[in-house]
Parts: C-alpha cells; structure tokens; sequence
C-alpha cells in the first residue's frame, strides 16, 4: 500500500495589517529613546519597551507547515523560524468538503468561522476544508499541494473538488 506524506512549507508574506504594526511599533520604540533625552533617569523604560519591540516584530515572521500523513492533516504555526505552534488538527473523516477556495459548492457553509493559513500572494492556488468538530463549523483557508489533495481525494472523493 502507497503511503501519501508530504510537508509543505508557506511563508505568510507581510499585509497591511503588519506594516501598520511594524511602523507603530518603530515609532513607539524612537519615542521611548527620544524620553530618554528629556527624562535622564528614565533609562530603563526604552530598554524594555525595546525588548519588547524586538519580540513583537519577531513573532510578525510567520511560516505555515502543512504535514499530511494518510488521511491526517496538522497545520503549525512558525514563528520567527524558531517557535512552533500547532494550530489546526484534522482527519479525512472529520472534513465535509474540500474544495478551491472560490467553489460554488462553499456557498452553503457561508457561516461558518473562516481561519485563514494561507501566503496571502494574489496568485496562490487557495482551498477551503470545511470541518466540523465539536459541533462547530469552520472553513480554512489554505494552499495544499497536489499531493495532498490527492491523497485526500483518495480516502475520500465525494468530499474533494479537484481543479
């Protein structure tokens, strides 16, 4: 029997929302330094807002890994190229529908909770899984190779829209 594995790794490219963060959090940290020329003794206060600029922008660089073993599909969160955060879990038999993400047949899951793990380029290849778990509904948006959408077609072909 053919195992279907793959990992595939997506870099999160940098949306208006971070560079609003980035730009806000410079400008707090230049304000924190130019304190110290007015307040000399508060040195230790653009130290730590520094510090804290520093980790804040470290945790703005963001990998998604997709890991498909048989039929279970886990998704972790890279942070920085250092931490690791696993964000979503699932099996074939947990998903409903597997589908491009601009697919007619997601029109009746319009409200469900949308979890975006994609790049964010214009020009990705998107699906959307819809999952049910707990007696939620989510639909996550994502970019799988062709590999596991083939694996996932495999165990479960009424469940998967190809391109």
């Amino acid at each position: 029997m053919s195992d279907f594995y793959t990992e595939q790794l997506i870099k999160k490219q940098a949306d208006v929302k971070d560079l609003v963060i980035k730009a806000v959090l410079v400008a707090v940290a230049i304000v924190s330094v130019l304190t110290v020329f007015i307040f000399p003794v508060g040195l230790i206060l653009p130290i730590i807002i520094i510090a804290c600029v520093w980790f804040l922008m470290s945790r703005l660089n963001v990998e998604y890994e997709y890991l498909y073993v048989n039929g279970d599909l886990d998704i972790d969160k890279i942070m920085n190229k250092s931490k690791r955060k696993r964000i979503f879990s699932t099996n074939a038999e947990e998903m409903e529908l597997l589908a491009p993400a601009d697919s007619p047949r997601l029109d009746q899951f319009r409200g469900a909770k949308v979890v975006n793990l994609s790049s964010g380029r214009p020009d990705a290849r998107l699906y959307a899984m819809i999952v049910s778990k707990n007696g939620q509904t989510a639909k996550l948006i994502f970019e799988p190779n062709d590999t596991i959408v083939e694996g996932l077609f495999m165990l479960a072909p009424r469940k998967v829209v190809r391109r």
